[in-house]
């Protein structure tokens, strides 16, 4: 069997369904498995939006996403979403192309080492130079995702080894073999002793908090740390990245914790005696929450554990293993943390022209009821984090470790492929939109399930608050934009503008019924976000 037949066979027998790419000479005997494959290639215009794609794909449907490129040129306009991926844990599988091995290292045209470019935004890189390697490392990748790893994994392929053969019994038995892993987890009677441990502390606790990270979601824990913190009524907050791990209107979740959490959530971080770290990193952000208390870590990623007891293995079996003890009554522990809100003041009902973009991002999250959202870096990033309810992982979809400029339009079509009977509402500034705004050919073509929110303050908004408040002028912050309703119907799409209190949430409901669509959101010019408070 040809080397590029064996990967895309071996991709489509793990449930691969889609890979986001964009075809290039040194890649092309991939795109030739790949045509007569169950496996749907989704043509993106940019290599960055396909792992952008990939990445909303993931965290929207809590599998692997899968994302292709050429050599050079290709790999490296990857960079970013695979940062955005590493930064965030997301399990996304990045495969290159690259030039033939007697080429390498000549210096010939698109020569580079990709592998040296991606090993630091990567948790492993494997560099191919034979058919049978090729075969081994896609499967060790597939290995490492199914043991809980979360990050990207890279598959570099020469394509003179994508082209020749390797026997397929042999290929049968590769896919076969038990890989020895480099996933070093604790041992299961090392893993005993500090399950016991974790017992014990949590038993001595009166004042316990749960943090749960994206972690929880990654291992599929959900239900998991739901049974465990209602028997035990012991309440939650999250991460960013974990928001949806319990509903944020259940009666124990007290929301974000950290610079931009609620109030319930880091009065709990500050005054608890055991802190419960499920699935985090503790980046921080998130730090700046938490008081002196004890800390109880658990991440599959050993890098990121600190605290006092630092357990190295996956969520859902640590809540499994720790569920036979006996808490503390933690009835006055919550209603001391309830005197404290688990929601932002922030006024929404302005009535004012220009538009406040409080007022325009709360009608959007009112008119999206259950779609998807996903949340663009720029001013109205800060309005939607504070704003909208999670209910469900995967359905706030933003960067928190990373947050460029250009995710959203297509992490939305990631997110649109792998929920085709969800709606899929994007966030964006008129800043960020113009990275990526070529991929509304994709969301066009395939007439994806998408409505696109520019949030048009004619400026780069959050920098042109920050020179405000600590330099002496403005400079480069200020957009004289193109006219986006003019751009929408070049790409077939149907578009209007609002600019009033009361039209976005309209705009909204109409674009539902017009999909794909695209709503231009004209708001007030000066109108800056709440910055974080320092937490004492």
């Amino acid at each position: 069997m040809r080397c590029a037949d064996a990967l895309v066979e071996l991709l489509e027998k793990n449930g691969v369904k889609f890979i986001f790419g964009h075809p290039g000479e040194q890649i092309l005997p991939f795109y030739d498995a790949l045509r007569t494959s169950k496996v749907r290639h989704v043509l993106m215009r940019h290599e960055q939006g396909a792992a952008h794609a990939a990445d909303g794909y993931a965290r929207s449907s809590g599998s692997m996403g899968v994302c292709l490129a050429t050599a050079g040129p290709g790999a490296l306009n990857l960079t970013m979403g695979v940062a955005t991926a590493y930064k965030d844990s997301v399990p996304m599988l990045v495969i290159t192309g690259d030039v033939p091995r007697k080429l390498r290292g000549k210096n010939v045209f698109q020569d580079i080492d990709t592998c040296r470019v991606l090993e630091p935004l990567t948790l492993k890189t494997f560099d191919a130079k034979n058919p049978e390697e090729a075969v081994k490392g896609l499967k060790t990748a597939i290995k490492m995702f199914e043991n809980g790893l979360t990050g990207p994994i890279h598959l570099n392929l020469p394509k003179d080894v994508l082209e020749e053969s390797v026997n397929v019994s042999s290929f049968e038995e590769l896919v076969n073999e038990d890989i020895k892993l480099s996933i070093k987890l604790q041992n299961e009677k090392t893993m005993d002793k500090y399950i016991s441990k974790a017992i014990k502390s949590i038993e001595n606790s009166q004042r316990p908090l749960i943090l749960a990270g994206a972690g929880v979601i990654w291992a599929d824990a959900v239900s998991d740390l739901r049974n465990f913190a209602e028997k035990n009524k012991i309440p939650v907050a999250t991460t960013y990245p974990g928001r949806g791990a319990l509903p944020e209107d259940h009666l124990l979740c007290l929301g974000m914790l950290g610079t931009r959490g609620t109030e319930a959530s880091n009065f709990a971080g500050k005054n608890c005696d055991v802190l419960l770290a499920l699935g985090c990193r503790l980046s921080e952000r998130t730090l700046h929450g938490i008081g002196k208390t004890k800390i109880i870590h658990v991440n599959t990623d050993d890098d990121v554990l600190r605290g006092d007891l630092k357990i190295h293995g996956n969520v859902s079996e640590f809540l499994k293993a720790v569920h036979d003890f006996e808490i503390q009554d933690t009835g006055e522990w919550i209603s001391r943390i309830m005197e404290h809100s688990n929601e932002y003041d922030i006024q929404t009902d302005q009535d004012d022209v220009p538009l406040k973009p409080q007022r325009a991002i709360k009608e959007i999250i009112n008119a999206s009821e259950d779609a998807i959202m996903v949340n663009d870096a720029g001013t109205h990033t800060t309005w939607v984090t504070l704003l909208k309810k999670v209910k469900e992982p995967g359905t706030l979809l933003f960067s928190g470790g990373f947050g460029p400029m250009g995710y959203g339009v297509p992490a939305a079509v990631g997110a649109a492929f792998a929920n085709p009977d969800k709606n899929v509402v994007v966030v964006v500034g008129d800043g960020g939109f113009q990275m990526t705004l070529q991929e509304l050919a994709t969301i066009s073509q395939h007439n994806l399930k998408v409505v696109i929110c520019i949030v048009n303050n004619s400026s780069l908004g959050i920098i042109k608050q920050w020179q405000k408040l600590h330099y002496d002028g403005l400079y480069e912050v200020e957009l004289e934009n193109p006219d986006f309703l003019e751009i929408a119907r070049a790409y077939r799409m149907d578009s209007e503008r609002v600019d009033s209190p009361g039209e976005a949430f309209n705009a909204v409901k109409r674009g539902f019924n017009e999909m794909p669509y695209l709503i231009e959101v004209i708001v007030d010019t000066e109108e800056g976000i709440p910055l974080p408070k320092v937490i004492k």
